[in-house]
C-alpha cells in the first residue's frame, strides 16, 4: 500500500509545463523560379537596370536561422530558463533597463537579478510552455490508476 501512495504522490507532483528553446523562423527563397518572372511589371516600361536592382534586393534577404536579439526573445512577465556565465537561472522577466535585464527567480519575487544582454547565452534561452504529450501521458496514467483502484475495491 505504501508503494501505491508514493506512486500517487509522484503523479501529483508532475508538471505539464516544460522549458523549451524557441526555434527561429526559417526564411525560404525560391531560387528555381526565373528572376524575371518574379518582377510583375511591364517589360516595355521598366529598364533592365531596374530589373537587376529588384533581383539584387531579393538576394539580400537575411540568411536562414537569423538569431533574434536577446531583448526580443525575453518578454516581460514570462518564465524563462537562461544560461549566464555557465550558470542556469529560472527567472521571470520584469523589464529591460537599457541593455540590462531586470528579473527575479521563480518563487522568489523579493530577490532582484540584473544581467547585461551580452552575459546571456541567446542560443539557450528556454521559455516555459505547456507540453501536450506530457499532459496526455499523465491523463492516461491517472485514468488507468482510477480503473485499477475501482477494480481493486470491487474484488
Amino acid at each position: 500500500m505504501q508503494k501505491y501512495f508514493y506512486l500517487i504522490l509522484s503523479l501529483c507532483l508532475v508538471s505539464c509545463y516544460t522549458y523549451q528553446v524557441k526555434k527561429p523562423a526559417e526564411i525560404t527563397i525560391d531560387s528555381k523560379k526565373n528572376p524575371q518572372q518574379n518582377v510583375a511589371v511591364n517589360q516595355s516600361v521598366v529598364s533592365q537596370e531596374d530589373i537587376e536592382k529588384v533581383q539584387s534586393q531579393k538576394q539580400n534577404v537575411p540568411p536562414k536561422n537569423v538569431p533574434l536579439n536577446v531583448q526580443e526573445k525575453l518578454i516581460a512577465n514570462k518564465n524563462y530558463k537562461i544560461d549566464v556565465g555557465g550558470r542556469k537561472y529560472k527567472i521571470i522577466v520584469d523589464k529591460w533597463e537599457n541593455d540590462s535585464l531586470v528579473a527575479h527567480p521563480v518563487g522568489k519575487p523579493s530577490k532582484i537579478l540584473k544581467f547585461h544582454k551580452n552575459q546571456i547565452n541567446s542560443e539557450n534561452i528556454a521559455e516555459k510552455r505547456f507540453s501536450q504529450p506530457i499532459a496526455d501521458i499523465v491523463t492516461v496514467t491517472v485514468y488507468a490508476g482510477i480503473a485499477v483502484a475501482v477494480w481493486a475495491l470491487l474484488q
